[in-house]
């Protein structure tokens, strides 16, 4: 094991969150030394993984972007590859991909209370990196980067075309002139099959229930008129709340009026499928709006490719895979060359990293959430998750000017340590996503809980966010201890190494 140094700050995971992250550490801390380490060997993360064919966000790029690095493209809902281009942009601009180390993946992390420090494993190739920080980041999303979720479906290995997951999309696939079934309804799914009715044959979108739809333009006219007319600065920002309290109201609408949402969402898509059986068996789905996420259709390409016949969307079960395609339980069979199992992601805590506080391992599922990125009873320790309802940038910056905050707070206490803990008498605890999908229902013991009060709530308004979390109480249900005598000899007679 080679011994690497200390780094005041380590953050982990070089996509949109902890590029993010970087930047507010140095801005508002710019005396604390910090590293980022990246298990693959590119700035991007979710956008540099990725590679299926027609991949886009499907939140607003005037709110997934930056607010200290405005999106200005003309593309509202934009392409991975502008996507990707933005996040490797911003970092350049920063100085932050001087700080990445690339290649670096976090297997374990250790924390001393005797050393006030975490000690963490980092597998780098064939040899194994050690690390000390103060403070540990985790940017690490709430999936799997080694695979995605493959239910287990009768007959799947007998399939004789190509089988696919978007996760691991090969470079190499051509859909040209062939037969397309792509099996279920979420944003992915939606995404490739207009994408693919491009060159392919026929491509089929077979869904076991319909999901919620709503057709947005893919550039916001809007809000380019407001940008136009307005200076720069000013004009990002009315445009940034423009859009985050539009789609915070019509959230708002879905939780406390859903027969009304679903009226508003099923008359959008009844413009483009106005056949009242069609859009009851294929596009009205069973649950409320929101209980599941929404699932953007930019510019109509999916009513547009299943006008053209191009695609086609089928609801129904898949009795079981054959040789050739997919047999339904109705008796239907679907004809496939190739067959993309969209079928979601396999949900990870922490990045799936060993961590350990003064050697018990710490359980991210027994956990709960303070101001929705601390752990109970973890000392020194973030994690960074998005809004489901929302653009996943809100949030992630939010939490952190969060960890700044808690930073400062400690330096003016001369802590060295903050906890959080949970207080005394009896509290629910929730999922941390309140959402009925599958990856979900999967995620419920795998990531911490959420209380029901506050600290303990991770909410999902973002307004009321800025409130708390960026006003509220830093020592609320936290404890914070000071250096331990021999860290603070250590640090008067030696320097912190930078990461190398």
């Amino acid at each position: 094991m080679v011994d690497v140094g200390h780094e005041d700050v380590l953050i982990v995971g070089a996509g949109l969150s902890g590029v993010g992250a970087a930047y507010r550490l140095q801005t508002e801390h710019p005396t604390r030394s910090y590293a980022i380490l990246e298990a693959r060997d590119a700035i991007g993360g979710t956008w540099d993984l990725f590679r299926y064919p027609g991949i886009r966000s499907d939140s607003d790029m005037f709110t997934l972007g930056y607010p200290f690095r405005p999106w200005t493209a003309a593309k509202s809902i934009a392409d991975g590859g502008s996507i990707l281009q933005y996040v490797r942009d911003t970092a350049a601009e920063f100085g932050i991909d001087r700080r990445i180390r690339f290649g670096r993946r976090v297997t374990r992390a250790s924390w001393s209370s005797e050393d006030a420090r975490w000690s963490v494993e980092v597998a780098a190739g064939d040899t194994t990196e050690h690390r000390t920080c103060d403070f540990l980041y985790l940017c690490s999303g709430y999936y799997s980067y080694e695979g995605g979720h493959t239910p287990d479906i009768p007959g799947l290995g007998d399939f004789g075309g190509d089988l696919v997951h978007p996760q691991k999309w090969p470079a190499n696939l051509d859909v040209t002139g062939r037969r397309v079934v792509v099996i279920g309804s979420g944003a992915t799914a939606v995404t490739l099959v207009p994408s693919l009715a491009e060159t392919a044959e026929h491509v089929t979108m077979l869904q076991r229930s319909p999901t919620w739809m709503t057709v947005l333009p893919g550039t916001d006219a809007a809000s380019d008129a407001i940008r136009r007319r307005l200076p720069e600065g000013v004009g990002n920002t009315v445009v940034r709340w423009k859009n985050i309290l539009l789609t915070q109201a019509f959230y708002q609408l879905c939780r406390r009026a859903p027969g009304k949402a679903k009226a508003l969402l099923r008359a959008g898509v009844a413009r483009f499928q106005p056949d009242p059986e069609v859009l009851d068996r294929d596009y009205t789905p069973r649950y409320d709006p929101w209980d599941q996420r929404l699932c953007v259709v930019p510019d109509a390409d999916l009513f547009k490719a299943v006008k053209k016949d191009k695609a086609a969307v089928v609801t129904d079960r898949i009795a079981r895979v054959t040789r050739t395609g997919v047999e339904l339980e109705s008796g239907r069979t679907l004809d496939a060359d190739v067959l993309v199992t969209a079928t979601g992601l396999e949900v990870v805590a922490c990045g799936g990293i060993d961590l350990r506080v003064d050697g018990e391992r710490v359980v991210p599922g027994e956990k709960v959430t303070y101001r929705g990125c601390l752990l109970s009873d973890v000392p020194n320790l973030a994690i960074c998750i998005g809004y489901v309802n929302a653009s996943w940038t809100l949030r992630a910056d939010i939490t952190a000017r969060y960890i700044c905050r808690l930073l400062a707070r400690m330096d003016a206490r001369g802590a060295a340590v903050a906890v959080p803990r949970l207080p005394n008498g009896p509290m629910e605890r929730h999922p941390l996503l309140d959402l009925s999908s599958g990856y979900a229902r999967r995620a419920v013991d795998v990531l911490p809980k959420q209380g029901t009060r506050s600290p303990w709530v991770l909410r999902q308004n973002y307004i009321a966010d800025r409130v708390t979390t960026g006003l509220g109480s830093v020592d609320r249900d936290m404890e914070f201890r000071r250096r331990p005598a021999r860290r603070v000899a250590d640090r008067t007679a030696t320097m912190p190494v930078a990461g190398a």
